[in-house]
């Protein structure tokens, strides 16, 4: 297999226009977005043009069904493919890309973590800030014997690691954080806690579905054994893409099962990765489009995109927080958290004032609850929700300054 820097390509002088003038990264923004858009914590928009022309290539010029025939067609496909999770293992610091197992969404991959090892008997420590795709796998694996303890957060959504390592008992398999918060992007203290894991012989998960792409996640250095990644949100690959990444030594069974175009006699095979977690065709198209994306943020570097999405969400959220009747909620320090940013505004719903920006502004949010029902609990929020603005990969100081103006005109409107 070819080594991790072979993917490594050069890109214009137009994509790295932060790094050489610390302004908007990969600008121009297409002309024809129509609106400006802080909802990239849902997914990320627009996608780079290394992204839509790769997967258009691919499309129309090799794609055919990968590890199933020896043909020009398929075996380019394959190296592509490859190429992808070589991209991915150098971006998140895992040690061996055929580890990396695609799935359609991080949900799938979560899905794929906590099923694929959990059994009757064993106990489970997470956090009360989780996302909705890890806690009803887990609701539902509490029907088939295995127990929970979640770990309650402050209401800012930080994580005390001392109480997860309270929370261990003999039988704990595995804990399962979130990297950072989808609700007030705070981010979860990763390395603390992968040492408690290591030091008590307990797996370590970590939802990577607001961390990837916005933070630095580093597996080695973390001692994640399991992560889970979406490749439409901060790797700002194309919906439909998503993997799970497990460590060496890891032991995995998998969800679904069928032709693998290996070991095709055998109707009981032993697992291999990745092909036994792959079974039917794979999106091809999409994780080729993932791989260039992943490339292009190499290339930039994951420190600039983190310091780029930084600087806008402390504009954004200190913009807010001088606006009267606004309350902003998480940590008042970016240094603790992703480019999320979740506020109300008195005396009116958030979805009215979603609405209201989308209506009277073109300005894209989101509102209510995230799919995060648990967390607003911890934030005092599960009766009304909150806006939530996410800046990105493309969004500009100008774009910030846009939806503060719209955010204190409906603040002042009756």
């Amino acid at each position: 297999m070819p080594p991790v820097f072979f993917i490594m390509q050069e890109i214009s002088a137009d994509d790295i226009s932060y790094v050489a003038g610390r302004q908007n990264i990969a600008r121009p923004r297409p002309e024809e977005v129509p609106m400006i858009y802080l909802d990239n914590g849902a997914t990320s928009f627009p996608k780079p043009r290394q992204v839509t022309d790769a997967v258009l290539e691919a499309m129309t010029q090799y794609c055919a069904n990968p590890g199933r025939s020896s043909h020009f067609l398929a075996a380019r496909t394959a190296q592509e493919i490859y190429k992808t999770r070589a991209a991915l293992a150098l971006l998140l610091g895992l040690d061996d890309p055929g580890r990396i197992l695609f799935t359609k969404n991080c949900t799938e991959a979560l899905n794929l973590a906590l099923r694929g090892i959990l059994r009757k008997g064993d106990h489970v420590v997470t956090s009360s800030m989780e996302h909705n795709a890890v806690l009803r796998p887990l609701k539902a694996l509490e029907k088939e014997g295995v127990e929970t303890t979640i770990v309650r957060c402050d209401p800012a959504g930080r994580l005390d690691p001392q109480k997860i390592r309270q929370a261990i008992r003999p039988e704990t398999r595995m804990i399962v954080v979130t990297a950072a918060s989808n609700v007030t992007g705070t981010i979860m203290p990763l390395e603390e806690v992968g040492r408690i894991a290591l030091r008590q012989g307990v797996l370590f998960c970590v939802d990577g579905a607001q961390g990837a792409g916005h933070m630095i996640l580093d597996a080695k250095r973390q001692h994640i054994d399991l992560l889970a990644v979406p490749g439409h949100k901060g790797l700002l690959g194309p919906q439909g893409t998503g993997f799970l990444y497990v460590r060496q030594g890891v032991s995995l069974m998998p969800l679904l099962y069928g032709g693998t175009g290996t070991r095709s006699k055998e109707l009981d095979p032993a697992v291999e990765f990745p092909e036994s977690f792959e079974a039917g065709t794979v999106n091809a198209p999409g994780i080729i489009g993932l791989g260039a994306a992943a490339r292009l943020i190499n290339k930039i570097g994951i420190e600039a995109v983190v310091q780029h999405e930084r600087e806008l969400t402390e504009r954004l959220q200190n913009g807010l927080r001088a606006i009267e009747g606004v309350t902003v909620y998480g940590s008042p320090s970016c240094l603790e958290k992703t480019a999320v940013v979740a506020c109300n505004l008195e005396g009116r719903s958030c979805e009215e004032v979603a609405l209201a920006l989308n209506d009277r502004y073109g300005i894209a949010v989101r509102a209510g609850l995230h799919c995060s029902g648990m967390a607003h609990e911890t934030m005092g929020t599960q009766d009304v929700g909150c806006v939530r603005m996410c800046p990105g990969f493309y969004t500009s100081e100008a774009e910030i300054r846009q939806a503060l103006e719209a955010v204190k005109e409906i603040a002042a409107s009756k």
